[in-house]
């Protein structure tokens, strides 16, 4: 029963997706001939006397499809991560370039009409409402529903890693229901707070197949530490196969995202290879242009209100409007961090007699109700509006908008060895750390997010974190 739920939810929302992408596009694509012509009733479109509805018809259909064979809707990628979003845009400028190719071949007049119009209308608003959609599936995933339930095979501490990965990014869809320990004794149970009952001990393929079709699960997870021979897992999957239950495969690999995993496949083995984590040139090159054009296009959008926030911070409280304060950047070098004033002037002088009042994690010093706030710095820090001049910081240089919280020379004193590789890129205005809670992080799961964030940028990892910034600015969640 509860298998034919889950495939039951993973059909509902295939369909769901598949509507959703046949209505955009059709929009986009009649919307483009509506721009161009005024009517979808002009004579021709490519001087070949087919109507302008049936081409219209023909292209949304065709990149309805490519949406399709570029695999934007399988059910492994929905609902978590940028990789859905990722070859929703690649398959359309494909679809776009032939259209392209095709019409400068055999002289259509089409492809600058819908490059020029439907492709950027298209591709915007199939991520919106992608994104839409999703947000409905993950109210499901908070109550529990439309969730794949995995059964965890392994070795005890490889499991129970897995299972405590899984548990706390329900999210992403997964949600371990059992354990199998095989080649351990008897009775070898994991941590109790999580609650998983263990199945079995066996070692035989037959037999654990045989368990894994009497419990039902949607897939099995083999993490590393599992103790089974080569033979038997490849057993294992083909009976796995019969059953159609999804196997996973979970490598003894943290923080590590797709850009850097390779896959080769040598004399049957599926080597896998990670790349060393650090920024190309080029991509040091499409980061920092990147950077330039979005902070200059913000500053212009949002010129009035800066001048705005300026004028009402100075007119709240005595003192100058912006506040300036030494943070070190990449690579170690400092820099002034600029920020809308928030605080009393004499902010600085009166933290040694508040340390005491520490609500922050280990490392970062935060206060709730910090007395030294102003009435508008309060409602500057709610909305993260006192962070705006960082703008010219990302003009200067010394900030990204999108990277490592900017650390103070006091926390970067006090930072074990490894946690120095935040330094490898320049810290950002918002990153990971703004979008997952802010000042509730415990000072272990801020490096930990930054660090991810360092090992495996990339440019639709940035695109992302920006939009999840504007929901986590009204949210408001950890912001004090």
């Amino acid at each position: 029963m509860a298998q034919r739920d889950s495939l039951n939810w993973r059909a509902r929302y295939g369909r769901r997706i598949a509507a959703v992408d046949a209505f955009v596009v059709l929009w986009a694509i009649f919307g483009a001939v509506l721009a161009r012509f005024g009517t979808i009733q002009s004579e021709n479109m490519t001087r070949t006397g087919v109507p302008d509805v049936v081409i219209a018809t023909l292209l949304a259909t065709s990149w309805w499809i490519m949406l399709s064979v570029w695999g934007s809707r399988d059910s492994r990628i929905l609902g978590y991560g940028h990789e859905e979003y990722k070859r929703v845009v690649g398959s359309s400028v494909w679809f776009f370039g032939l259209i392209a190719i095709v019409s400068y071949t055999f002289q259509f007049e089409t492809a600058r009409g819908y490059v020029a119009l439907a492709l950027p209308a298209g591709v915007l608003s199939l991520v919106m409402a992608r994104f839409l959609v999703r947000q409905a599936l993950q109210v499901d995933r908070q109550l529990g529903r439309s969730l794949s339930r995995v059964l965890i095979i392994g070795g005890p501490s490889s499991v129970e890693h897995l299972a405590r990965s899984l548990t706390l990014h329900p999210m992403a869809g997964y949600l371990p229901v059992a354990t199998y320990l095989p080649g351990t004794p008897d009775g070898t149970r994991i941590a109790g707070d999580l609650a998983l009952p263990t199945l079995g001990h066996s070692t035989d393929a037959t037999e654990i197949a045989k368990t894994i079709e009497a419990f039902g699960p949607d897939a099995v997870a083999l993490s590393s530490g599992v103790q089974l021979p080569p033979t038997t897992i490849r057993a294992l999957g083909w009976a796995l196969a019969d059953l159609d239950v999804r196997m996973i495969m979970a490598p003894a690999l943290t923080d590590v995202a797709g850009p850097r995993i390779h896959t080769q496949p040598i004399a049957g083995l599926p080597l896998i290879h990670v790349s060393t984590p650090n920024l190309a040139p080029r991509q040091q090159f499409v980061k920092r242009v990147f950077d330039l054009v979005g902070a200059g296009v913000l500053i212009t959008l949002l010129a009035p209100l800066l001048l705005l926030l300026a004028v009402v911070v100075r007119v709240d409280s005595p003192g100058p409007f912006l506040f300036s304060q030494e943070r070190v950047g990449a690579y170690g070098a400092r820099f002034q961090m600029f920020k809308f004033r928030s605080m009393v002037v004499d902010a600085e002088s009166q933290l040694r007699n508040l340390s005491s009042l520490n609500q922050g994690n280990d490392v970062l010093f935060k206060i709730r109700n910090d007395p030294r706030v102003t009435r508008v710095g309060k409602f500057l820090r709610r909305y993260s509006l006192d962070e705006l001049p960082q703008l010219f910081n990302v003009i200067n240089g010394t900030m990204s908008l999108v990277g490592p919280r900017p650390p103070l020379p006091s926390e970067v004193d006090r930072y074990e060895p490894h946690v120095h590789r935040r330094l490898l890129v320049r810290p950002g205005l918002t990153g990971l750390w703004q979008v997952s809670g802010r000042s509730l992080l415990s000072w272990e799961d801020s490096v930990r997010l930054d660090l991810f964030y360092v090992e495996n940028w990339s440019l639709s990892g940035d695109l992302l974190i920006l939009a999840r910034t504007i929901r986590a600015v009204f949210h408001r969640t950890g912001a004090f």
